[in-house]
């Protein structure tokens, strides 16, 4: 696999012992961005085999705290092991404010630069980020806070048409985003809850696994993966197999998992 994502936290809000919160490192060919640093990401970046120094980007979907609450203490151990490399932080408008801060009150000096690029646009989908590698666009999500959802494509190689991966956490049942989502190779949508959960999913703007199926269905994703799991369900089989139901070709995510971003067949 050349172009694959691991998963560091694929917990919702409340954190386990076998579920951390939102963050994953995604490799394109040797790059490597991350996406999400949930409280103790650092921690999983070592425990999963991960090289803290190689990643060079970092996208925030939105500051609720089990989304970016890693950050200080990433910067701060990239610091500490000697990082020179600049590194770039995309996020939704307040994110320099609030990581300058707590660096700030906490004495803590950084040797490299912090680049951020604060997203505020509220419609329709932004390149955000290119490099040799790939194409990254940011398009809003509908949730409690300004979030957004992340549009990863692989430049092609060679003979080889071009991949892509959609990672969307957190955000309501929403039909507005499948232009930008269409056909994506694998798609990474949160699944909060199961059908029994259907109202408070609604009220507090996640989803049940059987909606992000719909919306992969409607997105016609070549697979889905399903994450953001509520620490209620220790064995979420009911959320996949909630999912297989309208979208077959459904995986669930777990802490230390690969999963590769395929060709359609």
């Amino acid at each position: 696999m050349n172009f694959y994502t691991t998963i560091l936290g694929s917990g919702a809000a409340l954190p386990t012992t076998s579920r951390h919160c939102s963050a994953q490192v995604v490799n394109i060919n040797g790059f490597r961005l991350l996406l999400d640093c949930g409280e103790n990401t650092q921690t999983q970046i070592r425990v999963y085999h991960q090289k803290l120094q190689s990643i060079s980007a970092i996208f925030i979907t939105h500051l609720h705290g089990d989304h970016f609450f890693g950050l200080p203490g990433l910067i701060s151990s990239m610091h500490l092991c000697g990082r020179t490399a600049p590194i770039h932080i995309y996020a939704p408008q307040g994110i320099e404010e609030a990581l300058s801060l707590i660096l700030q009150v906490s004495g803590s000096h950084i040797d490299f630069e912090v680049h951020y690029h604060e997203l505020t646009h509220t419609e329709g989908s932004l390149a955000i980020f290119e490099n040799n590698y790939c194409r990254i666009h940011a398009f809003p999500l509908v949730h409690s806070v300004p979030t957004y959802g992340y549009l990863i494509e692989e430049k092609p190689r060679g003979k080889n048409p071009a991949r892509s991966y959609a990672y969307c956490s957190d955000t309501a049942y929403t039909e507005t985003i499948l232009p930008y989502i269409d056909h994506v190779n694998l798609l990474c949508l949160e699944s909060t809850f199961n059908n029994a959960f259907t109202s408070v999913a609604n009220e507090k703007l996640h989803c049940t696994a059987a909606q992000a199926a719909t919306m992969a269905l409607k997105a016609h994703a070549g697979s889905l993966l399903l994450t953001h799991i509520s620490a209620r369900y220790k064995e979420p089989e009911i959320l996949l197999s909630e999912a297989r139901a309208i979208f077959p070709n459904t995986v669930i995510a777990s802490d230390g998992s690969q999963h590769g971003i395929n060709y359609f067949h």
